[in-house]
């Protein structure tokens, strides 16, 4: 979960023109996309103090957008990568709602994503009703395992290709390693085959690498290499070594884990002091609190 939270939260920014262009068909009209975005994750955060989460979050991500609404100069969109089922969704949805709202007193629109392979869970509204007060909060949603590859694959969008990669995902357990890694090519290949530019399809390749790994470990070495020889520009640092640069990376954050996981388990430290200690947030150390019960 926490290699996928780091790709998700890098990838939607490295692409949020085009995420918005993919969920919003008069995103040029209603955004003023060439001013860019200011991502406020450390603001949500503060919305949300640690001893106030209940349950492991996949991926959050709170974006200030330019308006082209004369109204307004900018707004919010709440994004919400969920990966696993959660009865209380809806509320928390809509809990982030009112909190976002009452801090910046802007418009704000929600989305979750759904990465999950559960056909039943897709919540989409929370409501409230007690003693005649009554409340319905309805949210954007999308649940990738339901959509069509054929669509996808002939959308120019590039966000497609993560929707793609998602749903490749959702396959690698039910197929061989070898169907796998012809199906993760064929999927490489049709994006450098898009006209995008070169440091978009480095992005998307380092996604679709790392969030689709093989059982055995020699065919990610094998994709590794092959898909070096798909990149034209030999200027641009491979996708090999982006790789291996995030490898290297990841490799500190296992380290971490580590630590902090060892720290709770000898039962004598608050998650502030193993925070401090491990200098990691007190989320990160609540994540893995939650995983080893």
């Amino acid at each position: 979960m926490k290699r996928n939270d780091t790709l998700w939260k890098g990838i939607l920014e490295n692409t949020f023109s085009d995420f918005l262009r993919f969920f919003f068909k008069d995103a040029d009209a209603l955004f003023d996309l060439d001013k860019g975005f200011e991502f406020l994750d450390k603001e949500l955060e503060q919305l949300f103090p640690t001893e106030q989460i209940k349950a492991p979050k996949f991926v959050d991500k709170l974006v200030k957008v330019y308006s082209r609404d004369g109204d307004e100069k900018w707004i919010l969109v709440h994004i919400e990568v969920q990966g696993y089922e959660d009865k209380q969704f809806g509320e928390r949805m809509f809990t982030y709602f009112y909190r976002i709202l009452d801090r910046y007193e802007r418009k704000i629109t929600s989305i979750a994503l759904f990465t999950d392979g559960d056909k039943n869970f897709n919540p989409y509204i929370y409501e409230y009703n007690y003693l005649g007060t009554k409340l319905t909060f309805q949210f954007n949603t999308y649940k990738i395992m339901d959509q069509d590859e054929t669509l996808l694959l002939q959308n120019d969008n590039p966000f497609s290709i993560v929707i793609l990669t998602v749903l490749l995902a959702l396959k690698s357990k039910k197929v061989s390693n070898d169907d796998l890694y012809s199906l993760k090519y064929s999927l490489a290949k049709t994006l450098v085959s898009k006209r995008i530019e070169k440091k978009k399809i480095n992005d998307l390749l380092i996604f679709l690498q790392r969030y689709v790994t093989f059982a055995d470990s020699g065919y990610n070495v094998k994709f590794d290499k092959e898909i070096d020889g798909l990149i034209e520009n030999k200027t641009a640092m491979g996708i090999r070594e982006l790789v291996l640069d995030q490898a290297k990376n990841e490799g500190i954050d296992m380290a971490k884990e580590e630590v902090v996981r060892n720290l709770l388990l000898a039962n004598r430290f608050t998650v502030e002091e193993i925070s401090n200690f491990a200098g990691v947030t007190e989320i990160f150390v609540i994540e893995i609190q939650e995983s080893l019960k």
